[in-house]
């Protein structure tokens, strides 16, 4: 199993984000996550990433050079 090591931005609610938070990966363009509390935008953020990379290795692309893995 690989760990990747992933800085985020965690975003107060706001009304322009509907009121709620969101999370966002930078060295991963458009990976970001919306919930009603930071702990379940960060679990969705984490699923979202899960996703990101997965679809990089599917398509044979490789992963931004700003994500360090820990095996």
């Amino acid at each position: 199993m690989e760990l990747f090591m992933l800085d985020y931005i965690l975003h107060e609610p706001s009304e322009e984000q509907g009121g709620l938070y969101m999370a966002e990966i930078p060295e991963l363009p458009g990976c970001r996550a919306w919930a009603e509390t930071a702990n379940q935008t960060l679990t969705e953020l984490s699923t979202v990433a899960e996703q990101f990379i997965l679809s990089y290795r599917d398509r044979g692309k490789p992963l931004p050079a700003g994500i360090a893995c820990s095996s």
